[in-house]
């Protein structure tokens, strides 16, 4: 497949010269357009760990597990609209997570 070097558009061939539909660009020759691609650096990735990423808020609420009078706590909606979210808890100190219904 031939490509007009003004428009773009596919060359056809007639008879013996090469036309554009679009543009009315002739040649008695092909014409050749070469492409290429510069391929970059590949992007690192981050890998987050558990440790980083607790980004939740931190309330005074007591561990029933361990005492510790701090919790992180996030809410879900895990029953249907009308009823009320759910609110989970976890521990600072020693990770026991429990949740809070309303």
């Amino acid at each position: 497949m031939e490509f007009c070097p003004k428009c773009g558009a596919v060359l056809i061939q007639k008879t013996k010269n090469y036309g554009c539909p679009r543009c009315n660009y002739s040649s008695k020759e092909k014409v050749k357009i070469k492409a290429s691609e510069k391929i970059g650096e590949k992007k690192k990735i981050t890998v987050i760990r558990e440790k980083d990423s607790q980004v939740f808020p931190v309330i005074a609420e007591t561990c029933k597990k361990c005492g510790h009078e701090e919790a992180y706590f996030w809410t879900v909606q895990t029953r249907s609209g009308d009823e009320a979210e759910t609110k989970f808890f976890k521990c600072t100190k020693c990770s026991n997570t429990w949740r809070e219904y309303r």
